[in-house]
């Protein structure tokens, strides 16, 4: 996630909207999250409040700019439903992966088992597009659900790739693009046609943080510390999801290249090949990737008033600021 010090920076620089957006963003969530008796209230209300910097809604409140009519329902809702959809995707990933800890905390699953924590994630996808609805856009709901289509896809994708280390850079590209970008491109797509903006240059510059985002996050998944991410080094590793510093590392390293994923089972193992994945500088090539894409996205930004593409800009700085 991006520190709290960027996204401060971002939140001071969106405009004076942003704050209470938020504010009212949190609430919104909250009675959503309670609104379908105490059981799914009390997972849902867990998992939203665990949701992290809610970088993805700033993103829709910064790419739409101050609300026109000086309220900006329609633009909550939008916001309101993206983390939803984010919300939702978690606690599926942590059913698939059979997580204990999210961000430090039990997941659903782990508290509550399989069944009770995929009817979370439902409600909360279901709830993200009732939410939606009300605005009356039909081209915000095919932006939405254009992007869920391709979380499923993404997470499917994984599946099949799951212990395969000779995944190639491209496929896996294609599946950070299909579970992480997307929805960041959602989110600015959203906010450009809540704003009027240019949704399709938005949506570019959202779709390239999102898929940076996701290289750093597997960068974090192998450097660590576990206080820092939440969970313990090499969780991608024991759930046999290969990412770009395995690739990379498996190119530069005839030994790391002979590694069985299913041989690593225990978390002191994934440390030790956590350690020699590093020591090849993949961590470092890998990052680098990220900062040409966060860089290309900041280049290609339209042209915004000045407040707003500043804003944007710190959030692309906030999404390496994670690796820092």
């Amino acid at each position: 996630m991006a520190s709290a010090e960027s996204v401060a920076a971002v939140i001071e620089a969106g405009g004076a909207h942003v704050p209470g957006m938020l504010e009212r963003l949190e609430a919104r969530l909250a009675e959503l999250a309670a609104s379908h008796g105490p059981v799914l209230g009390e997972h849902a209300g867990a998992t939203i409040a665990a949701g992290g910097k809610r970088l993805r809604p700033l993103l829709v409140f910064v790419a739409a700019g101050p609300p026109a009519d000086g309220v900006g329902a329609g633009l909550l809702r939008a916001a309101v439903a993206v983390e939803l959809i984010h919300s939702a995707t978690l606690v599926h990933d942590d059913v698939l992966d059979g997580a204990d800890l999210r961000r430090g905390r039990p997941t659903v699953v782990a508290v509550a088992g399989r069944a009770m924590a995929t009817a979370t994630g439902d409600l909360l996808f279901s709830r993200a597009f009732s939410e939606l609805a009300a605005n009356g856009s039909p081209d915000e709901i095919r932006v939405l659900s254009s992007a869920s289509s391709a979380l499923a896809e993404g997470e499917l994708m994984q599946r099949a790739d799951a212990w395969n280390a000779a995944t190639t850079r491209e496929r896996y590209l294609a599946r950070c693009d299909l579970k992480t970008a997307r929805l960041f491109q959602a989110a600015c797509e959203l906010g450009a046609l809540e704003g009027d903006g240019p949704v399709e240059l938005l949506g570019r510059f959202g779709r390239r943080i999102g898929l940076a985002f996701q290289l750093l996050d597997d960068v974090l998944d192998v450097s660590g510390p576990a206080a820092r991410t939440g969970k313990h080094r090499g969780t991608d590793l024991l759930d046999g999801t290969v990412t770009l510093p395995l690739i990379l590392a498996r190119e530069r390293d005839p030994e790391l290249a002979q590694v069985e994923l299913r041989e690593v089972r225990t978390p002191a193992q994934a440390e030790g090949l956590c350690d020699a994945i590093a020591a090849t500088g993949a961590l470092e090539a890998a990052r680098a990737d990220a900062l040409e894409m966060v860089a290309e996205a900041k280049a290609d930004l339209p042209a915004l008033p000045d407040a707003q593409r500043g804003a944007l800009e710190l959030v692309a700085d906030g999404v390496v600021d994670r690796y820092s």
